[in-house]
This record gives C-alpha cells, sequence and structure tokens, in this order.
C-alpha cells in the first residue's frame, strides 16, 4: 500500500470487506440445511442430495478466473460489487424455484449465488493479503477468515428455525396420506425457502449499493495494469509453478473435505443415532461452526508462537485420526468425532490461500481465481460421498474426507521443509 493510501480513511472500507467473509460464509452453510430439506421435499439418495454442493461449487469453478480478469481490469471494488448482485439475483430466483417446486431450478439458483461468491472470494482474500505486511499476512488473513463462520453459524440457525420444519414422516406415514395431504406437505416444505432467501437477497443487494458508494483506497480501485493485463500467459506461468499447484490441489482436497463433513453431519447422526430430528442433529452443524469459528482465533493466535505450515500438518494429522474413529465407531461418539473435526478445519483454508500466494508478485491476482478454482473440490467429493454412502452407508463414506485430509498433512509437510 502506497503513502496515500495510508492517508486515507480504511476503517469502514475494511469493516466492508470483512462483512463479505460473513456473507458467504451464510450462502455456504445454508447449503448444508438445504441438503437435508431437499431430500426431503424430492425424496432424493444422497448422491442427488449431494447435487446441491455441486451445483453450488461448479459456480466457483466456472466464474473464478472471469472473476480473476474482470478483477485485474477493473479493480477489486467492482469484483465485489458485480459479486454481490449475481448474489442477489440467485437469492432472489428461489421464490420461483420453490413455487414451481422444481429441484434443477434450485439448482440452477444455488449456480448463480456462487457464481457471485466466485466474484467475492476472488477479490477479498488477495485484497487482504494486500493491505499491509507479506510477513504477516497469514495472521492477517486467518483474522479476515474468523469473520466467516460467524455467516456460517447465522446461516445455520437461519435454515434451523425457518426452514427446517421438523416434520418427518417416515415411508410408511407418506403412503398413508391422501394426494391432497401429500400435495399439502411437500408444498409447505418446497416454500419454506422462499422467506429466508427473499430476505438475504435484499441485504446483500443493500450491501452492494454501500460498497458502491463508499470511498476505497486506490489499492481496491486502481487499474491492474496495462493492455495485457489478465491475459492467459499469466495463468500458463502458474501452471509450471510446482508448489504453487500443489497448494491449488490442497485447496482443492481442503474444501471437499470441509463440504463433505458438513454437507452430510446431519446425514451421518441419522443414520449413527437413529430416532435423532433434524432440528436436533442441525444443533451438531451449529456446534461444528461454533468450535470452527473458536479455532480460527485459536490459530490466529498459535501462529505467533508456531509455523503456519507445522501447525496445519499437526491440525490435519489429528483430522486423520477422527475421521478414522468415526468410520471405526459409528453412534453418539464417532457423531462428536465428525463435530471436532471442525476446529482443525479451521486454520486450513486461509492458510493454505496464503502460503500459495507466497512470492508470487504481479501473478497474485491470477493465482487467487485458481485457488478459487479448487473449490470445486467441494462440489466433486460431495457427490462422491454421497455415492459412496449409497453403495456402502454414511460411515463408510467418510473415507472420503479422510483421505483429503491425508493430502492436506502431505502439503502441510512440503512446505514447512521450503
Amino acid at each position: 500500500m502506497n503513502n496515500n493510501d495510508r492517508s486515507l480513511p480504511v476503517l469502514l472500507p475494511l469493516i466492508l470487506v470483512f462483512s463479505l467473509f460473513f456473507l458467504w460464509g451464510m450462502a455456504n452453510s445454508l447449503n448444508d440445511i438445504l441438503i437435508t430439506q431437499f431430500k426431503k421435499v424430492f425424496t432424493l439418495s444422497d448422491f442427488k442430495a449431494g447435487l446441491v454442493q455441486s451445483a453450488f461449487y461448479t459456480g466457483y469453478f466456472v466464474f473464478s478466473i472471469p472473476a480473476a480478469l474482470w478483477m485485474k481490469r477493473y479493480g477489486y471494488k467492482a469484483a465485489v460489487v458485480f459479486g454481490l448482485l449475481l448474489y442477489t439475483l440467485g437469492a432472489f430466483l428461489f421464490y420461483p424455484a420453490a413455487a414451481a417446486r422444481e429441484y434443477t431450478l434450485f439448482l440452477g439458483a444455488l449456480f448463480v449465488i456462487a457464481s457471485g461468491l466466485a466474484f467475492l472470494e476472488t477479490s477479498a482474500n488477495p485484497l487482504i493479503v494486500a493491505m499491509g505486511d507479506p510477513a504477516t499476512a497469514e495472521r492477517r488473513l486467518n483474522f479476515a477468515q474468523s469473520f466467516n463462520p460467524f455467516g456460517c453459524i447465522a446461516g445455520i440457525l437461519i435454515g434451523r428455525e425457518f426452514i427446517l420444519s421438523g416434520h418427518e414422516p417416515t415411508t410408511e406415514e407418506l403412503a398413508l396420506m391422501s394426494a391432497g395431504q401429500l400435495e399439502l406437505f411437500y408444498q409447505t416444505e418446497s416454500h419454506a425457502v422462499q422467506g429466508p432467501y427473499l430476505v438475504l437477497g435484499f441485504i446483500v443487494l443493500a450491501w452492494a449499493l454501500l460498497v458502491l458508494r463508499v470511498k476505497f483506497p486506490a489499492i481496491a480501485t486502481q487499474y491492474a495494469g496495462d493492455e495485457t493485463t489478465g491475459s492467459w500467459s499469466d495463468y500458463k506461468q502458474l501452471i509450471t509453478n510446482g508448489p504453487f499447484m500443489f497448494g491449488v490441489a490442497a485447496q482443492f482436497f481442503y474444501v471437499g473435505a470441509q463440504v463433505c463433513i458438513w454437507s452430510f453431519l446431519i446425514r451421518y447422526g441419522q443414520e449413527a443415532v437413529p430416532g435423532t430430528g433434524e432440528k436436533t442433529l442441525a444443533n451438531y452443524l451449529l456446534a461444528s461452526l461454533v468450535i470452527f469459528m473458536v479455532g480460527r482465533f485459536v490459530a490466529t493466535a498459535l501462529m505467533s508462537r508456531a509455523r503456519a505450515a507445522w501447525l496445519m500438518w499437526v491440525y490435519a494429522s489429528i483430522n486423520v485420526m477422527l475421521c478414522a474413529f468415526a468410520i471405526l465407531q459409528p453412534g453418539h461418539t464417532g457423531l462428536l468425532a465428525l463435530t471436532a473435526t471442525s476446529f482443525f478445519m479451521s486454520l486450513m483454508f486461509p492458510t493454505i490461500f496464503a502460503l500459495s500466494l507466497k512470492e508470487l508478485g504481479p501473478l497474485t491476482k491470477p493465482a487467487a481465481s485458481f485457488l478459487v478454482m479448487a473449490i470445486i473440490g467441494g462440489a466433486i467429493l460431495t457427490a462422491v460421498m454421497g455415492l459412496v454412502s449409497d453403495l456402502t452407508s454414511i460411515h463408510t463414506a467418510v473415507i472420503v474426507p479422510l483421505s483429503c485430509f491425508v493430502v492436506i498433512a502431505i502439503y502441510a509437510r512440503f512446505r514447512d521443509r521450503m
């Protein structure tokens, strides 16, 4: 940041940037509620229910590079505003999707929301890295990411109170309903998503207008280069950078692990602790997000005394053991073990992100888009876990996130030795 930037009042712009982590956390955690809700409304298999995350994270994948090119041409702020507008549009699309009670329309709305979030994450993460000393980038980004779990918690609370009804008729009970009763049940459960997403859309729209009006430092609004800015040559250079691409792979598996665990935590509880209601199991998901949030602040503090890569290696190794326990001991203790993985996942995304961007210079912005593209792991691996669950059982399917944590541990060890 240059001297002119330092002289500008940056408190309000910083608050607005931090708020983005809250807003996309809310969208992400609502998906975990939607999987449970859509399984009920559309009687889906675990694989088909997992397509909620596939549609969502495919939006990230498709729009990450366009977001980076947009950001490099028009600046961070323009990317943030455009991302918020796409987020708004996707939230509003939930209303007609629920009215039509069509699963593919819901998936389309989620794709649009995720397209907006691709712009937000591609711009906000490197902006936080750029706003300060490179030597403390990991700590600064971890602090900013600490606001993300607040949004996740808000999403789960909204979903638990305003989307999940707690009405879970068995197959036998559904068979005894008349056609009219069945139609009313499905219609009521489908329409439950309309109000929350409509309100969310208006909030995000208001935030976009606020960002548009507030004056940001030059680093957030300046033109990012000359006529070659945003050329594909940037990405060709990155593909040949081995340590960076290893970071992209680690991010792919991390996002896959996180989304798998949170998406199927309620499902795991339904199988491992039979008779437990969806609202009660949503509390375990809520607990996961609370300890995830606490873990972010703890990790930020620990990084002042321990190397970030070493700490991530320790955390990933612990999660390998917790997942193994959840596989071998399905039941209430297995559910608690799976919930506990959230504490140790807390530092992984921002740490992998910051470590991967080290010493990339002018390639930082396109590199950020590659790292956001890695979020496609949430689309692919969640569907894989759903398929494994359909073929075996949900607790056996925990082998998918376990394998992801093995990759992350190897990457962390590699970075710590560089």
